[in-house]
């Protein structure tokens, strides 16, 4: 943001789509742990026992592995690293104010609305240990892997937009660790759907406010890559 008025601006606009967020995510685990729980958990529930049928060796290794990529550790880690080499790279902080309002924003989220809407886990075997029991709404690493790569994907883009062809694959990771987590019986389909509609939002809001938008801008921000 070049002036106070304009920071003032964003922090405005992301506090209110924020605060909407927040909301209607627990709005929508209100009615899917209380009025429509009897019509949603049925169906919730076989799509999960259906995959807990499927499971192989093989299978468990590769979910194992899909949903790593979106452990929050890694993504946390990952967001900071890439925030702080593309501050360097550009010489300013806003690369690093970035990646920690988009991660930062969606963990104060899922903290607050997994503690205020207690959903238990599906009823199968769940192959992630040391889940908490009844953490199962919304999906955590679903959320991660969209704000987390979808955010890098969105931030070369905009910034280095000669290398964004290797950046776009990054937006498919959400296809990978979303069927992983249903495989491992850590959460519902519900719960997966919440996070990949508020995620997206997130990612998007943040992405429309705080990266550059104009042809200034971009050439700006690839001066700045070129003389550092």
């Amino acid at each position: 943001m070049s002036t106070s008025t304009e920071r003032r601006e964003a922090a405005r606009t992301l506090g209110l789509v924020w605060i909407g967020l927040v909301l209607g995510v627990l709005g929508v685990g209100w009615l899917l742990t209380g009025p429509l729980e009897p019509t949603v958990d049925p169906w919730d529930d076989s799509v999960v026992l259906w995959l807990e049928d499927q499971r192989t060796a093989d299978l468990d290794t590769a979910a194992a592995a899909g949903s790593h990529v979106a452990d929050t550790v890694i993504g946390v880690a990952l967001a900071v690293v890439v925030g702080l080499a593309g501050s360097w790279w550009q010489r300013s902080w806003r690369p690093l104010v970035h990646f920690t309002v988009l991660v930062g924003g969606y963990l104060a989220l899922y903290v607050i609305v997994t503690h205020l809407v207690p959903r238990d886990r599906p009823p199968v075997e769940i192959l992630d240990p040391g889940l908490v029991p009844d953490h199962s709404f919304p999906s955590g690493h679903v959320a991660t892997a969209i704000v987390v790569y979808g955010g890098i994907a969105l931030w070369v883009a905009a910034v280095a937009p000669r290398w964004r062809r290797w950046a776009w694959p990054l937006l498919l990771a959400p296809l990978v660790v979303a069927p992983s987590r249903l495989y491992q019986g850590a959460h519902h389909p519900t719960d997966v759907m919440a996070s990949l509609v508020f995620a997206t939002v997130w990612l998007l809001a943040v992405t429309r406010v705080l990266l550059p938008r104009t042809a200034d801008d971009r050439g700006e921000a690839r001066s700045a890559m070129v003389e550092a």
